[in-house]
């Protein structure tokens, strides 16, 4: 079982793949910023899920957890 800290670590880094995936980069004022790669985000959901992380609300009656799975289509 996860711990919570690796459940709010997970939550955290779905957070941050929404924030790519909606775009990449972004400029405030003449400040342009770049977010982090996502494959080192989905790398990190990955791991997390593949040690038991999990969202909360997640976890069927029986005790056992959903799993979330990526596909890349490239």
């Amino acid at each position: 079982m996860a711990s919570e800290i690796q459940n709010e670590r997970l939550r955290l880094y779905l957070e941050a793949e929404k924030a790519v995936l909606s775009g990449q980069s972004y400029t405030i004022g003449n400040m342009t910023l770049t977010r982090a790669n996502l494959s080192s985000i989905r790398a990190a959901i990955d791991s997390l899920i593949a040690g038991g992380a999990v969202l909360e609300g997640q976890a069927d009656t029986r005790g056992m957890c959903k799993r979330v799975v990526f596909i890349d289509g490239r």
